[in-house]
């Protein structure tokens, strides 16, 4: 059974299979039409029920923003942002220069240590010294003394 060969028969009026499907194809894309047709009136009119809210407050306060952002120099804080990242790298060279520095100090510490120690000790010892350096000056008076003696005993009359 093919299209050109189905007929319907309607109040005694026949219609041959291929108008039926121009009529159905026509009947369906005009119910398609309608039916965009009421979705699309029935968005409208969602939208034209909103309320727009008064938007003048907002307005002012965007310039407001703005003057803000004009009195405060926000275009220049790019180049403020540059240089204080310049200054941060600069002071963390500092930083470790300075560690480095108290690592020396620390180094010199233990070396000021150690020269106190030797100092300490000369000064024993110099004391030692000058108690020998007594001791001598004693023992040479004592020498002289005897040789004086004994130059005596030698010569009584001190001729």
């Amino acid at each position: 059974m093919s299209l050109s060969d189905t007929e319907l028969s309607i109040g005694g009026v026949k219609f041959k299979g291929i108008y039926i499907a121009v009529v159905l194809s026509l009947a369906t894309t005009i119910g398609g039409g309608v039916w965009t047709a009421s979705s699309l009136y029935s968005r409208l009119e969602g939208v034209e029920s909103l309320k727009i809210p008064n938007v003048t407050p907002i307005k002012e306060d965007i310039q407001l923003i703005q003057q803000q952002l004009l009195d405060n120099d926000v275009g220049k804080l790019q180049g403020k942002l540059a240089e204080l990242g310049v200054t941060l790298v600069t002071i963390k060279g500092q930083q470790e220069k300075l560690l480095e520095l108290n690592t020396d100090v620390s180094e010199l510490s233990k070396d000021i240590e150690t020269i106190k120690g030797t100092v300490a000790e000369a000064k024993v010892i110099a004391n030692t010294l000058q108690d020998s350096s007594d001791d001598l000056k004693k023992i040479k008076k004592e020498i002289d003394d005897l040789w004086q003696g004994m130059d005596y005993l030698s010569n009584p009359l001190g001729k």
